[in-house]
C-alpha cells in the first residue's frame, strides 16, 4: 500500500511540475499581452498619447477594439470592416473629445477620431434587413458582437450597414443582385463597398487588435483555471502525504505486532517441542508399561492357574479329610469298645 501511494505521490508531482510550467508559461504569456494593450502596441502614436491621459480623463473610456467583444470566427471580417476606426476613441461627451483634440493639437502628436456617445447614432440601410435572407449571408457586423449597452449605438454605428458573408462568391452574388448598393466582408476579409470596389488579399492577423483582447481573456480563464487545478495538485499531494505517513505508521505498529508474533512463536514452539519430547518419553513410558503389562498378565495367568491347582488340591485335602474324619471316627468307636473290653478283661 506504501509503495502504491509513493507511486501515486511520483505521479502527483510530476503532474503538478507540468502544471506549474504550463501556468508560469501562461503567465508570462498573459502578463505580455496585458503590457502591450497597455502601452497599446500597434494603435498610431495619436492614439497612444490620448489614452495615456485615460487615468486623468475620466470621459475618455476606451479605443473601439477594447470595447467590442467577437467570436474567434468572426474577428477578421469583423476587423476589416472596422478599417481604421477601430482604433477611433470612445468619450462619455463632445467636451472631453474636445478636450483631447486640443491636446493633440497642442502637442502636435497627430490626428485622432472621437466617438462621443451623447453624439454618436447609428445608421442603417434597409436593404441590409431583405439581404440578410440572401445565401451566404451570416448577420449583419453588428449583431455579431458583443459589448455593454451604452456602447450598442457605436457598434451599430460602425458596423450597421455592413453584411457579413460566408465566402467571397456569395458576396459577389449578393453585391450584383443588390446593384452594388452594400458593404459585405467575408470571414476571409474581403471587402465589397458601394458602387463595386473590392478588397481583399492576404490578412496580417499579427496586428488583429480583436484577438489580442479575446487572446487575454481566453488566457485569464486558463489562468484560473490552472490556478484551480494547481490548488487541487496541492492538497492532492498533502493527502498523499498523510496517507504514507499514517501509512508508515501502520507498518510500524505492524512490525511491532509482527515482532510480538515471532516472540509468542517462538514460545509456542518451545511449548511443542516440550511437549514432543514428553510425548516421545510417555511412549517410551507406556511400552514400557505395556510389556511389564504383558509380563504381569502371564504372571496372572500362571497365579490363575496355580489357584487353579490349588483349588484342586484343596477339594483333594477336603475330601481326604472328610475320609480320614470318617476312618478315625470309626477308629474312635473300635477304641472304645477296645477299652470296654479291656477294662471288662482287667
Amino acid at each position: 500500500k506504501e509503495k502504491e501511494w509513493r507511486t501515486k505521490a511520483k505521479e502527483n508531482d510530476r503532474a503538478l511540475e507540468e502544471k506549474q510550467n504550463e501556468f508560469h508559461r501562461q503567465q508570462s504569456r498573459l502578463e505580455s499581452l496585458k503590457n502591450i494593450a497597455e502601452r497599446y502596441d500597434g494603435y498610431g502614436n495619436s492614439i497612444r498619447k490620448v489614452m495615456e491621459q485615460k487615468e486623468h480623463n475620466p470621459g475618455l473610456l476606451g479605443v473601439v477594439s477594447d470595447l467590442l467583444q467577437v467570436d474567434k470566427k468572426y474577428e477578421i471580417a469583423i476587423e476589416t470592416a472596422l478599417g481604421g476606426n477601430i482604433q477611433n476613441i470612445v468619450t462619455e461627451d463632445e467636451a472631453t473629445a474636445k478636450k483631447m483634440i486640443a491636446f493633440l493639437k497642442q502637442n502636435r502628436f497627430g490626428r485622432a477620431t472621437f466617438l462621443p456617445l451623447t453624439s454618436v447614432s447609428a445608421r442603417k440601410n434597409p436593404k441590409n434587413e431583405a439581404a440578410r435572407k440572401e445565401p451566404g449571408v451570416i448577420g449583419i457586423a453588428s449583431q455579431l458582437v458583443k459589448c455593454e449597452q451604452k456602447y450598442e449605438e457605436v457598434a451599430a454605428d460602425l458596423l450597421g450597414r455592413v453584411l457579413v458573408a460566408d465566402s467571397i462568391d456569395h458576396a459577389i452574388a449578393l453585391a450584383k443582385k443588390n446593384h452594388y448598393s452594400l458593404h459585405i466582408v467575408t470571414l476571409e476579409g474581403e471587402y465589397l463597398s458601394p458602387g463595386g470596389s473590392m478588397t481583399g488579399g492576404a490578412f496580417k492577423n499579427s496586428s488583429n487588435l480583436l484577438a489580442r483582447n479575446r487572446e487575454i481573456e481566453e488566457l485569464e480563464k486558463r489562468v484560473d483555471q490552472t490556478k484551480t487545478k494547481l490548488k487541487e495538485l496541492r492538497a492532492r499531494k498533502d493527502d498523499i502525504a498523510t496517507a504514507i505517513a499514517l501509512g508508515e505508521e501502520d507498518i510500524a505498529a505492524t512490525k511491532t505486532l509482527l515482532q510480538e508474533k515471532y516472540i509468542e512463536q517462538n514460545t509456542a514452539q518451545i511449548s511443542v517441542d516440550r511437549a514432543d519430547q514428553q510425548k516421545k518419553e510417555s511412549a517410551n513410558v507406556y511400552e514400557d508399561l505395556r510389556t511389564e503389562n504383558v509380563e504381569i498378565e502371564k504372571q496372572l495367568e500362571e497365579i490363575n492357574q496355580g489357584k487353579k491347582d490349588i483349588a484342586a488340591q484343596l477339594e483333594a485335602s477336603k475330601q481326604r479329610e472328610e475320609q480320614l474324619e470318617k476312618e478315625n471316627s470309626s477308629y474312635s468307636e473300635i477304641l472304645e469298645k477296645q477299652g470296654v473290653l479291656e477294662q471288662e478283661a482287667s
